[in-house]
């Protein structure tokens, strides 16, 4: 009665394509936040808007993973827990 965990990690060229994409999209942003015809108040104010933005993702994606992680944990202790109850049980007693 062993469940078996599938276990898929992502390719090289995965991770790679994600960065690259990540690094992209902020370039350009950046970029046409710098050569917007505004003032600097303006810039300024739409650059720290970016900055929260990608902060705000990147804790939003490590809270989402690590609450799939401690699910992921917990399931796994409670599956043990009934494998445990089922092996002490002798039906023959």
């Amino acid at each position: 009665m062993k469940k078996s965990s599938i276990n898929q990690d992502h390719s090289a060229a995965w991770v790679f394509q994600t960065w690259i994409s990540f690094f992209v999209s902020i370039t350009a942003t950046a970029i046409g936040i710098i050569y917007l015809p505004v003032d600097a108040w303006t810039k300024g104010f739409m650059g720290m808007g970016l900055a929260f933005s990608i902060g705000s993702t990147i804790s939003l994606t490590k809270t989402q993973r690590d609450i799939y992680e401690s699910t992921k944990l917990s399931s796994k202790i409670e599956e043990a827990r009934v494998e445990k109850i089922l092996t002490e049980h002798d039906t023959f007693k």
